[in-house]
């Protein structure tokens, strides 16, 4: 049986990690079909980016126009997009394919340090073209700062977060909870501006988090492929990153990646 197929729109790790790396190993492991819009390509180990180089931009939408026309995309994510004219060009793709699929924007605009990743034009095309198409938005807490100018300390600012993040026009937004200091618990509050969804889960003693974000929107991401509502498709993802971070190695000098080995035992 043909499966479900999932597109990813983003960059490419060479230490295996995080972008196009962890969201095929992903999708595979949620059982749908990987698609692959290539954005940049970076140079980059256990111990950071060092450096990248985007893709062009025509490219990037030549790419996402030849899988969308032959093989169809059942949902789609955003990871790494670089510069503020491929973020605009790819929005301008989803509108000419009619964008009748989910789409999940990983807004990738700051580090695991909190360095910013995207020049302010850059982040500003994030929130005025691929916002208003997102069905859902997955920030960190430093990029939420950088998007908004909020800083999430506590739950009630965790809210005020997501009330501003909602502004910009997405359907829901998932303002994840890993970097909040003081908690013993690992947060993240799911919105669409009505319903407030606390989803609590363990919080691992482990510098080995590499590629969590691209794994968590990833594993949403195949599951709205499959037709999932978007609070079940997070409840699911939330399930599945934690496995990976509880399973996640060591791996040269720096950060570890996160591992979805354990569903070769599943």
């Amino acid at each position: 049986m043909t499966p479900r197929t999932a597109l990813t729109i983003a960059g490419s790790d060479s230490g295996g990690g995080a972008g196009i790396q962890a969201d095929l190993r992903t999708f595979f492991a949620n059982g749908v079909h990987g698609l692959v819009a290539l954005t940049a390509v970076t140079v980059q180990n256990s111990l950071g980016v060092q450096g990248f180089t985007e893709i062009p931009a025509e490219v990037v939408c030549a790419q996402i126009k030849a899988v969308a026309s032959d093989m169809g995309v059942d949902a789609a994510k955003t990871g790494m997009l670089a510069t503020a004219e491929i973020i605009r060009s790819v929005a301008k793709t989803l509108d000419e394919l009619g964008l009748d699929f989910p789409l999940v924007v990983d807004p990738v605009a700051a580090s695991m340090t909190g360095h910013a990743l995207l020049r302010e034009d850059a982040l500003e095309a994030i929130r005025t073209e691929l916002f208003p198409r997102a069905t859902l938005i997955t920030p960190n807490l430093d990029e939420v700062r950088l998007l908004t100018g909020v800083s999430v300390v506590d739950p009630a600012s965790q809210r005020t977060a997501a009330d501003a993040l909602l502004e910009f026009g997405s359907r829901w937004v998932l303002v994840k909870g890993g970097h909040m200091t003081g908690t013993e618990d690992c947060v993240d509050l799911l919105s669409d501006g009505r319903e407030y969804l606390e989803l609590t889960g363990p919080r691992y003693l482990t510098e080995n988090t590499h590629g969590g974000g691209d794994t968590l929107a990833s594993a949403i991401t195949a599951s709205l492929a499959k037709g999932t509502s978007v609070p079940d498709a997070v409840a699911a993802g939330k399930k599945f990153i934690e496995r990976c971070v509880a399973e996640s190695y060591s791996l040269g000098a720096g950060v570890g990646p996160v591992s979805p080995f354990w569903v070769l035992d599943r």
